[in-house]
């Protein structure tokens, strides 16, 4: 009995009754440790509601982003402050357009940045570093000495001068974050994968004539999701900051559309004349947003790591 050993997916638990309860996987043994995360499942919370108030908040709205509300507009003493009566729950801009209806836009514009632009690093840094570290040799090492390069260039101002160069646009936008975002996961999963590529499942596959790009893609993909699914978790964040800094110098997100940075960056231009409004409710969805998601990727990563296994 003392002398009998099982691995996650063999071992059983004898119960009261007589029967069995079978071993649960690695991925079910980590979502039980995420949802015990107290602060991570508090933040999915918050991260929900702001999700609904994107989605069900332009139900509510009596102006449109675009619409100027004349008798508001350019006003300093207080008139275009957060009323219901009025309809400008958040208040106006100093345009006289209605913020909360902008407020939307501007949270579904970074969030949509946000995963639209993990979304990209994900997909080229898993490739670029699957295929450097499973190939090795003298292909590794000139992949790797391209991403050193691209590394020791600030990322800042490679997404300032692609910006500058060919225009602003939500697909530049998109392109100039992707540009600099994978660099950073392709090293990690060329990591991994040079620790997974000799392993004996590996050897295994290999020996059974199994081609290289199906052992990259069937056996060392799937061990590398932990990882991938935690960096993918904080690189969320990490895009919506980086837009929210160039749309704050004047180089993100153009009119008519808006995002969290901008509107922070008119905010703050107009603080001296007591509006703080203009300030505080796009700064409290873009704080809210960064905050949830990076506990939630902090949970993630406790979760999935396997050393607290």
């Amino acid at each position: 009995m003392f002398g009998k050993s099982a691995t996650s997916q063999e071992r059983a638990e004898r119960v009261g009754d007589g029967q069995a309860v079978q071993g649960r996987s690695l991925m079910r043994d980590a979502y039980e440790r995420f949802i015990k995360n107290r602060a991570a499942m508090a933040c999915v919370f918050v991260l929900t509601l702001v999700v609904a108030f994107v989605v069900f908040g332009p139900l509510f709205a009596q102006w449109n982003n675009e619409e100027i509300d004349w008798a508001a507009m350019g006003d300093v003493r207080g008139l275009g402050a957060p009323a219901i009566d009025t309809g400008h729950y958040f208040g106006v801009d100093d345009l006289g357009r209605d913020l909360y209806s902008r407020t939307i836009q501007a949270t579904q514009t970074s969030l949509l940045v946000g995963l639209i632009g993990a979304a990209m690093a994900l997909v080229v840094g898993t490739t670029y570093g699957l295929v450097s570290g499973y190939v090795g040799g003298r292909t590794d090492a000139i992949m790797m000495r391209i991403v050193d390069i691209l590394l020791s260039i600030p990322s800042v101002l490679v997404i300032i001068l692609l910006l500058v160069i060919a225009g602003r646009s939500f697909l530049m936008l998109f392109v100039a974050l992707g540009a600099v975002s994978w660099l950073t996961m392709a090293r990690i999963v060329r990591g991994q994968t040079l620790s997974l590529k000799n392993r004996e499942f590996v050897e295994a596959a290999r020996a059974s004539g199994v081609s290289e790009i199906t052992i990259m893609i069937r056996h060392i993909l799937p061990n590398l999701a932990g990882v991938i699914i935690v960096y993918a978790s904080l690189l969320v964040p990490d895009m919506i900051l980086a837009e929210s800094f160039v749309s704050f110098l004047g180089l993100g997100i153009s009119e008519p559309y808006t995002s969290l940075g901008a509107l922070i960056a008119e905010g703050a231009g107009t603080m001296a004349y007591g509006t703080l409004w203009q300030l505080a409710f796009p700064l409290f969805f873009y704080v809210v947003i960064i905050i949830t998601m990076f506990f939630i990727g902090d949970g993630l990563r406790d979760a999935l790591d396997p050393k607290d296994r």
